[in-house]
């Protein structure tokens, strides 16, 4: 049997034990709405004036936010939180001695991964379109929104997988996670939008790290000019973190539980 087959299988037996856990899989998808509704009724009252120059509606602004964060929650955070769980486990140890081979079984895992986060950047989208009157991208601006999203969720995952690896146990994973993409999460223009009237170095910090670039180029991609321009830089940023990722996971990856 194929590699191909067999990801495509243990996809399958991922996405099953995904949703026979109804509690995860509710918050998982509720999650981002939640933050949604919360940042919108907050801070989506205005308008924010952006680094052009131009003015632009918080509340719609959001939309695109909050899917720049269902595509982290879902690749990076969940990934990287239950990996974690199953390796101190024992899970993937007893994995790692079946005939499935190990690339097979990771890249289901992240396949199922980014999946659920284009169905999370859907609901968000669908969401926006109804309550905040946010526009969908068509045609050009579609294609755009896919490929950033693709690319985000595939980097996140791969980062996802490599932070497993300096985490010592499954009782730091959540702490450990949280800690490095929370601060990015509030300098990166995802719960609060980086204006022109934002610190010098909140602009560059944010702009070394992947998920700034994530945004500036989902919030191109989803909305365009006059208000946000799309750069092909902003992609390429965020495949070379995942590709900084998916070596650092390859060389430091575990298998067996820390002792």
């Amino acid at each position: 049997m194929n590699d191909l087959i067999l990801t495509a299988r243990q996809v399958r037996y991922t996405n099953t034990a995904f949703w026979r856990n109804p509690q995860a899989a509710f918050f998982t998808f509720a999650f981002p709405l939640m933050f949604l509704v919360i940042f919108t009724a907050l801070l989506g009252g205005g308008t924010v004036t952006l680094d052009n120059g131009l003015a632009f509606n918080q509340s719609t602004y959001y939309v695109a936010g909050m899917s720049a964060f269902a595509i982290i929650t879902a690749c990076y955070t969940n990934l990287a939180i239950s990996v974690t769980f199953q390796r101190d486990a024992g899970i993937l140890k007893r994995m790692r001695g079946t005939p499935l081979p190990g690339y097979d079984y990771l890249s289901a895992r992240v396949t199922h991964a980014i999946l659920m986060a284009l169905i999370l950047v859907s609901l968000c989208s669908a969401f926006g379109a109804v309550f905040y009157d946010a526009s969908i991208p068509t045609g050009t601006q579609l294609a755009e929104a896919i490929v950033v999203v693709l690319v985000g969720a595939g980097s996140f995952a791969a980062l996802g997988l490599a932070i497993t690896s300096v985490i010592p146990n499954a009782e730091a994973a959540p702490a450990v996670v949280n800690a490095t993409i929370l601060p990015l999460l509030f300098i990166s223009g995802v719960f609060i939008p980086i204006g022109s009237n934002a610190p010098r170095w909140v602009d560059v910090v944010g702009r070394i790290f992947p998920v700034r670039h994530l945004v500036d180029a989902y919030l191109g991609a989803y909305y365009g000019p006059p208000n946000f321009d799309f750069s092909w830089r902003d992609v390429g940023v965020v495949a070379l973190w995942g590709i900084a990722g998916l070596v650092f996971a390859a060389r430091r990856f575990s298998w067996e539980p820390r002792r």
